[in-house]
C-alpha cells in the first residue's frame, strides 16, 4: 500500500527535484534535504498506521518510497520500547527526522584491527529534529529508542535504496566488520 498523503507526496516531489538538480553535490542535498524533512516530520498526521507498527522484538524498517533510479529512499523506523540497532554503517548519506518519541544515537570510530571501537559521543533526537550522516565524515553508529515504555518513530532518507545496499555491522570489542543487507519489514508487500 503506497503512502498517499498529500504532505508525503509533496515531500517526494520536492526531494526528487532536489536530487535532479544537485545529485552530485552531497552538501546541497543534505542542507536542503534537511529543511524538506523537517517540514515533513514537523506534522505527525500523514504516516499510515500500517507503517507505524512496532514488533515486540525487533525495530521495524518500512520502505515508504524508493526512487525509480535508486538515488534515494524514504523509510519509517518504528522502535518498540528499549529496542536498538547493532553498531552499523550506511555507505551512503542519510537524513534522520524524528517524528514521535525519541532516539539516542551513539557514533563510533573503528579501532585498530582486533582493538575496541571508540565512542565519539551520544546525541538525543527529539520530535522535529533532523540529523545527517555521511560516509565522508563518519557514518558508523548505534541507534536506540530513547524510551523503555513507548514507541518512537523516525523518518530516514538515504542516498540509495538502503534495503538493497551491502553494509556492515561491527563488533565493538574487536572492530571486526560483517556484511549485511537489511531489506525492509514490509518486504512481502514490496515483492508481491
Amino acid at each position: 500500500m503506497p503512502v498517499t498523503s498529500p504532505r508525503f507526496n509533496h515531500f517526494v516531489r520536492e526531494f526528487t527535484r532536489l536530487v535532479d538538480d544537485s545529485s552530485s553535490d552531497e552538501t546541497q542535498v543534505l542542507s536542503r534535504g534537511r529543511e524538506l524533512l523537517a517540514e515533513l516530520v514537523g506534522r505527525d498526521d500523514w504516516l499510515p498506521d500500517l507503517y507505524a507498527q512496532p514488533h515486540p522484538q525487533y525495530y521495524q524498517q518500512y520502505l515508504l518510497h524508493a526512487d525509480p533510479q535508486d538515488r534515494f529512499s524514504v523509510v519509517s523506523f518504528v522502535w518498540g520500547p528499549g529496542q536498538k540497532t547493532p553498531i552499523h554503517n550506511h555507505t551512503v548519506w542519510a537524513l534522520i527526522g524524528m517524528m514521535r518519541g525519541g532516539e539516542r544515537a551513539e557514533c563510533f570510530e573503528l579501532g585498530l584491527p582486533g582493538q575496541p571501537m571508540q565512542s565519539l559521543g551520544i546525541e538525543d533526537l527529539n520530535p522535529g529534529i533532523v540529523d545527517s550522516l555521511s560516509p565522508r565524515v563518519g557514518d558508523i553508529h548505534r541507534v536506540s529508542n530513547k524510551y523503555d515504555d513507548r514507541v518512537s518513530i523516525s523518518v530516514h532518507v538515504y542516498g540509495g535504496n538502503i534495503g538493497r545496499i551491502s553494509r556492515h555491522v561491527f563488533d565493538p570489542q574487536t572492530s571486526t566488520r560483517k556484511t549485511f543487507i537489511s531489506g525492509y519489514s514490509n518486504e512481502a508487500e514490496i515483492s508481491g
